[in-house]
């Protein structure tokens, strides 16, 4: 299961410092080999290509080798570093595949489910965020809604984006303070990257957050713009004898103290009352709560919450 930021808790109306970009890095290489002189008569001068792209010349350089000679006592340019994206020519042949994906833009509103009466989502393409505390199982029941739909649905767990840094990694455990910020926002503005362009491929999303209500800085507008206006927000809230139950079963340092459980659930209490929909998964297992997931988002979808 996912937990969420350690201890201490984010201020509830703190105000973060992001790190200031770095410059980008000029592309590096070797320059573009060169052919071989002419096997009769003097040696080129300095400024004439050789004839015919060089041998194991790249497709983009070989486009700019033919019909594109330097008249004699022009300057020649440098050879450049080519594009990251290099065009086929005509007639190319890959044979590893040429796949042309579509950016991801904003997620929009999804369209309502397919038959009437349905009960869920059916065949619909969804970006969804399931928010909850700490061992309200915000993971393991997002992963497996994403598991058991009938359409292509991907799963990210916040959690897992942040771990992504080794190297530095600032544990909020340790203290929230603006480094672990600063890759918790950097997490987030990830996730949201990865869902739009799931979305933009048909390929439906559910991205697991601990939200709370009471802190703007990371609250629900910055995933609206990290994701678009489509984002379907859903609320998982046990009691909180579960998620200390739940809690107590962990290990390592995916286990929280007793008084943070508490604190975090107290303050994700503040969904009541939001117009977000709420789970109350207290009594239900794992299969029993990703259908009543589905249902629920169903209706957002035929209706969706004012946020």
């Amino acid at each position: 299961m996912q937990h969420v930021v350690g201890a201490p808790l984010p201020p509830p109306h703190g105000s973060g410092q992001s790190w200031a970009g770095a410059a980008p890095h000029p592309p590096v290489g070797p320059p573009a080999p060169q052919g071989p002189p002419a096997p009769q008569g003097p040696p080129l001068p300095p400024h004439t290509p050789p004839q015919g792209p060089p041998p194991g010349a790249t497709a983009h350089g070989a486009g700019h080798g033919a019909g594109h000679g330097h008249a004699p006592g022009a300057p020649q340019q440098g050879p450049g570093p080519g594009p990251q994206n290099a065009p086929v020519p005509s007639g190319a042949r890959d044979t590893t595949g040429h796949i042309q994906l579509p950016p991801g833009g904003p997620v929009p509103l999804p369209q309502p489910p397919g038959a009437p009466g349905h009960a869920g989502t059916g065949h619909t393409t969804l970006a969804v965020l399931l928010i909850g505390p700490a061992g309200a199982g915000k993971t393991t029941v997002a992963k497996y809604w994403a598991q058991s739909r009938r359409v292509p649905t991907a799963h990210i767990s916040l959690d897992d984006v942040r771990e992504w840094v080794c190297s530095g990694f600032a544990d909020p455990q340790s203290g929230w303070n603006d480094h672990s910020e600063a890759q918790y926002r950097l997490a987030r503005r990830t996730c949201g990257f990865a869902a739009r362009n799931f979305l933009a491929n048909n390929i439906s999303c559910i991205v697991d957050d601990a939200v709370f209500p009471d802190w703007p800085v990371v609250g629900l507008g910055g995933w609206k713009r990290h994701v678009g206006p489509g984002l379907l927000p859903v609320v998982l809230l046990p009691g909180l004898e579960v998620v200390l139950e739940r809690n107590a079963k962990r290990s390592g340092n995916r286990r929280l103290s007793d008084e943070e459980v508490a604190r975090i659930h107290g303050r994700m209490a503040g969904w009541y009352g939001s117009g977000l929909p709420i789970i109350d998964n207290s009594r239900f297992d794992v299969p029993t709560t990703a259908r009543l997931l589905d249902e629920t988002l169903a209706r957002a979808v035929a209706s969706p919450p004012t946020w």
